[in-house]
């Protein structure tokens, strides 16, 4: 199976399993009254929405380079993941705004959690499994929606597991007034989720600098190369899974223009090599133009 092929059906997996999880966690908290599970339900419902962006962004985002969008389509999965931050960011305040209205107006009806923590149950155990699965695509593919879509899930459990215990309390002690105290809780959760997600994407979508890792290990490659005299104005961003690489590459005045494109197809090698899917431009300078034979922009 190629990589966009599982790409997709891991955005489709995860949009039948939030689907799912859904309507069971609707069913439990009207039946039941709790505003913890019915604000599970919500925060799943972001997710399936997050889910069926996920799989519209890594499907566009797939396709190759053409006239109308000659650096490809990996923006999809940026703009993807920056809108499933925003869900996330509003699942949360409404959350927050239905538990405190019910405890400031002291709307608070017993209810029986067994049906509830059941379904807390199965949708811990099922967002695990789907997330878990997510990760290892978005790994191995370097998909930031897909890798937003298993960060939302993932928060989901941690919630739900609170839900769950809140569930179990109530059964315990009788106290109602737990269960619009765990959504609040569940609330938080997910807001610090959801801003985490809109900063590292927005920081993408304006064009931001490569990870201090990535450019690490590019300059290690050119610090650890015996025929470039030095390089400057080293700059990268990213775009989807792909990352668009530019640098300056100095060589002896002497050399001739093959020589030099050579050793810059044997650097390009050596940096998709380590990073994976890239684009890389690279312009060539004689020495005797850069007076730090190291490089300048360090």
């Amino acid at each position: 199976m190629d990589i966009s092929t599982e790409k997709k059906l891991a955005a489709g997996l995860s949009i039948t399993s939030n689907t799912l999880i859904i309507i069971f966690k609707l069913i439990a908290g009207f039946i039941s009254g709790s505003i913890s599970i019915i604000s599970e339900a919500i925060h799943s419902l972001s997710d399936c929405l997050a889910s069926i962006i996920t799989f519209f962004a890594v499907s566009r985002s797939s396709k190759p380079a053409d006239k109308d969008h000659p650096f490809g389509h990996g923006r999809y999965e940026d703009m993807a993941g920056f809108i499933e931050g925003g869900l996330i960011i509003f699942a949360g305040f409404y959350i927050i705004y239905e538990a405190a209205k019910k405890i400031l107006n002291a709307n608070l009806i017993e209810f029986d959690s067994t049906l509830g923590i059941i379904v807390m149950a199965i949708s811990i155990i099922a967002n695990i499994l789907v997330s878990k699965y997510l990760f290892n695509v978005a790994k191995k593919s370097d998909s930031v929606s897909l890798y937003a879509d298993a960060k939302h899930l993932s928060t989901d459990v941690y919630s739900s597991v609170g839900v769950l215990m809140g569930l179990v309390l109530i059964k315990v002690t009788g106290i109602v007034l737990i269960d619009p105290i765990i959504a609040i809780i569940v609330a938080t959760i997910i807001l610090r989720a959801g801003f985490s997600i809109s900063k590292s994407t927005l920081n993408t979508l304006l064009d931001g600098t490569i990870s201090n890792e990535d450019m690490t290990k590019i300059e290690t490659i050119l610090n650890n190369c015996s025929k470039i005299q030095g390089y400057k104005n080293l700059k990268g961003r990213k775009s989807g899974s792909s990352r668009d690489i530019d640098i300056t590459l100095l060589f002896e005045e002497h050399m001739t223009i093959k020589d030099c494109h050579n050793i810059c197809d044997e650097i390009e090698e050596q940096i998709k090599k380590v990073l994976g899917q890239t684009l890389i431009t690279i312009h060539c300078e004689p020495s005797i133009h850069c007076s730090n034979k190291i490089h300048e922009n360090k």
